[in-house]
Formats: structure tokens, sequence, C-alpha cells
């Protein structure tokens, strides 16, 4: 899995045949030349299509040599491994132009690991009139629902999202807007670091009640679910319309990480009505500034990391995909139509054979 924050590679080892069992993981950062030419690439610019190739073959080699490390750590030879199961890296989410763009060589990656992958996992939700996002509340609906207790898992990511799993009924889920995307753009300006680590800047800071209402009344806020969001809207350049500029960057920094926090907050306060449990997933677990702001945002009800369900939250969304990747394999549905707002299940994925 590589996701919204560019950050570089989460591979992970799964056993799948019974409940999802994580054997070993591992993460490989991205050479700051490859982060450069992606984030590039989420502008609309000249050759895009030849850059989009080779950054797509760039990003296979990084792939197999992630894989290839962790089967070597864990002493696991190639052949016994059913498939890879490769998300890419988007730098399009146009659902509603027909698209989702992932990069990445799929072909390429099952000729360099001799490993079969299946890749393009968006498209036929979105031909079948989804979003094509989120994908991963089918997975926490098979590893994480429990029928005593109203569960929301919220992942923090780039963008971040969340899934309603109620004790009955059906599951829904949707992209709640910026995780870390803005928080770690804001910090790569401002400060010259990737990203604001523990939350230390924003903690410094304090918030700017006028900023975060006018962030907070963004359109994608009020929309209802079925929806996904990506850099494609909350961008850098979305940030800047806000004259953010005139504020202290400390104060902009704490600011941001509210607007993650309440955005997430007022989202399961409105569409998750009755949860009791949240649970956090993804990079902005590490946050812990952020961690905070969403514990008090969502005071009274318990919080927690997935790691109290029995995966670690680093790994929640890279294990996502090894499980849709097998169940492309057996010809299983793989999406949630009342997640997605797709006209009925379907298979996701193209299959590259060994």
């Amino acid at each position: 899995m590589s996701g919204t924050s560019l950050d570089g590679v989460d591979a992970v080892l799964v056993d799948l045949r019974g409940r999802p069992c994580l054997l070993g993981a591992g993460f490989l950062r991205y050479p700051k030349s490859l982060k450069a030419i992606l984030l590039a690439l989420h502008e609309i610019s000249g050759d895009e299509v030849h850059r989009a190739a080779l950054a797509g073959i760039e990003l296979s080699r990084l792939y197999a040599k992630a894989v290839q490390r962790l089967l070597e750590k864990h002493q696991v030879p190639a052949q016994t491994v059913s498939a890879i199961g490769c998300h890419g890296q988007t730098v399009r989410h146009r659902p509603g132009a027909g698209y989702s763009s992932q990069l990445g060589n799929p072909a390429w990656l099952a000729e360099r690991t001799g490993i079969a992958v299946v890749a393009d996992f968006r498209s036929r939700d979105i031909a079948a009139g989804g979003q094509g996002a989120p994908l991963v509340p089918a997975f926490h609906a098979a590893v994480f629902r429990d029928s005593r207790h109203h569960r929301v898992i919220a992942n923090l990511g780039g963008i971040a999202n969340i899934t309603d799993l109620p004790r009955q009924g059906p599951v829904t889920g949707f992209d709640t807007g910026p995780g870390n995307v803005l928080l770690d753009a804001w910090t790569r300006e401002r400060f010259g670091r990737d990203f604001d680590r523990s939350g230390a800047i924003a903690a410094r800071g304090r918030p700017v009640a006028s900023l975060l209402k006018a962030l907070l009344a963004d359109p994608y806020f009020r929309r209802s679910p079925p929806k996904s969001t990506g850099r494609d809207h909350f961008s850098f350049d979305w940030l800047h319309r806000f004259s953010v500029g005139k504020h202290k960057a400390e104060d902009v920094q704490a600011t941001l990480a509210e607007l993650t926090a309440c955005s997430i907050a007022k989202a399961i306060a409105k569409f998750c009505a009755g949860a009791e449990e949240v649970y956090l997933c993804g990079g902005g677990v590490r946050n812990h500034d952020l961690v905070r702001r969403i514990t008090r945002e969502l005071a009274g009800m318990k919080i927690a990391s997935t790691d109290r369900l029995g995966i670690h939250p680093d790994w929640v969304e890279a294990m996502a995909f090894a499980w849709l990747a097998q169940r492309a394999l057996k010809r299983e549905t793989g999406n949630l139509p009342e997640v997605t707002g797709a006209k009925g299940p379907r298979v996701l994925g193209a299959i590259y054979a060994a």
C-alpha cells in the first residue's frame, strides 16, 4: 500500500487461510526524487502520460524491492505466495469524471517478483456508478465487526475515512476529508520537515477560530455519503485560498489538526448514531496531538487504536488490499455498494499472472 501521504510503501505478509493473520511487515521510504515526481503529477502539466508511465515503472521497482526484502526477512519463498495485492499510488481521483488513477506497473511487478499481481482495484466500482473509495470498509467489517458493540474504524491516512460497524444492519463508510495531507504540506513549506512528528508543532500553536470556521465551510463536509476525496480537492492551493500566510505558522498547524479532528468527529456524530467505540488506524495514530484532539471531540466514547482489536494500526490498510487480492483470485466481490454507491457488489481488481 502506498497512500495519499506519499511517504513510502507499506508491505505486509498475510496468511488468509482463516482470520487474516499478519506474518510480517515492513516500510520502504520513497526517495525524495520520486516523491517530487509524484507530487508534480498531481498537477496538470505537460507530457503527463510519458512522465506517469516512467513513474509507474519506478514505483514497480520499489514495490518489488519491498516484497523481496519482506520475503527474505521471513525466509518465505516467492513461489509460496499466492499473489501481491498492489493498490498503486493515486495521482488523480475523479470518480465524478469516471476514473481514479493509480500509478504502478503491475506487469513489471509480476516480472520482477515472479508472483501474480492483483491491481486496479477501483475502476470496476467506478464503472458500476460508485466512488471507487473507500474500499477498506469491507475488510474492516470482515475483521473488526462485533455483534455486541457498535464500532467505528477511523483511518488517519493522508485523507481520513471512517467505517461504521453497527451491531447489525448495513456497514457504511466514507472519506471525511483531510487526514495528514494538509498537516504534512504545511510542515514541509513552513518548517522544512516531511511531517510534524507526534504533532509537536501543532501542540505549540493555538487554533484560529475564524480560519477553522472557514475551512469547515467547504461544501464537501456538508455532502452526504457516499463520497470520497483526495489531493485533487484538499490541495495546498485549496489551503492558500484562505490567506493562511497571515497567521502564525504554529497556529495554522494547530488549526489544520483541529480541522481533521472536527471533521471526523462531526461525521461520526451525524452518520454513526449510537456508536460506542472508535478505533484508530493509519499513520496519523503516531500524531499524539491529533489523537488527543480527536479524543476530546469524541468525549464519552471509547477511543483506542486497532492494536486493541489485534491488528497494528500501521498495517491495516495494506492488509486490506491483500484481502481484496484474495477475493479477486476467488472471484468474490470486494466492494460494499452502501459505502461506494455502486449499483451492486463487484469483483475488484485486474490479475497479472506470474
